[in-house]
């Protein structure tokens, strides 16, 4: 039984990295519109964000995969699951990043306007480094809730750990093990994540006390 639901792990693992690596990148454009000198822009990029945030995932996967889905006939589950966390993703990996942005001191941009260099060149070589060192912690608390939230994902036919679990339930009429056995599976999964994020921290933070 435990081998089965083990058997969930690499898609587990697959929505979880695909849906940060989403929100990581997309999450940029959206924390600087936060921060844009135009209100309209601030005020679009907010409203897209409480949305996201605001909707729970798995009413955002049953949209996208029954209601988009009737639309796109060939989105299968796995892509309706992906850009459904991704989507959730970018949202919060953007107010992550707005909070790293908020952590910078208004000096260093002035500083660098003062030795000539342009705002992206500052943004991606001075500050935006400092921004992901900072982030780091909050990324990897919401990597590792993203995880445990890619759970819903078997409501739409995912084959993850909880699909696997439920299949087993089934065939056993055990209601209880086999969701002990995948809620270990998670805890063995997330250890690692949070040491490894724990290890990055430290070691960008000797980086900069040198």
């Amino acid at each position: 039984m435990f081998l089965t639901i083990l058997g969930g792990v690499p898609m587990t693992l697959l929505l979880t990295v695909s849906a940060l690596v989403i929100g990581a990148i997309g999450g940029i454009p959206l924390a600087l519109a936060r921060r844009s000198r135009f209100v309209v822009v601030r005020g679009l990029a907010r409203v897209v964000i409480e949305f996201l945030r605001g909707l729970p995932p798995i009413v955002w996967l049953f949209i996208i995969f029954f209601g988009f889905g009737t639309l796109v006939p060939q989105l299968d589950p796995v892509s309706a699951a992906i850009i459904g966390l991704g989507a959730i993703s970018c949202a919060y990996m953007a107010e992550i990043y707005r909070g790293g942005l908020s952590a910078i001191k208004v000096g260093q941009w002035e500083a660098s306007a003062a030795l000539g260099m342009t705002s992206g060149s500052t943004l991606s070589r001075i500050i935006g480094p400092q921004v992901f060192r900072v982030s780091i912690p909050a990324a990897a608390t919401y990597g590792i809730g993203l995880l445990k939230d890619s759970s819903v994902a078997y409501t739409i036919g995912v084959s993850e750990v909880v699909f696997y679990a439920n299949q087993e339930s089934r065939a056993t009429a055990d209601a209880i093990v086999p969701f002990l056995l995948a809620a270990l599976v998670y805890v063995l999964m997330t250890i690692p994540c949070a040491w490894g994020a724990r290890t990055l921290d430290a070691s960008l933070r000797k980086r900069v006390a040198r």
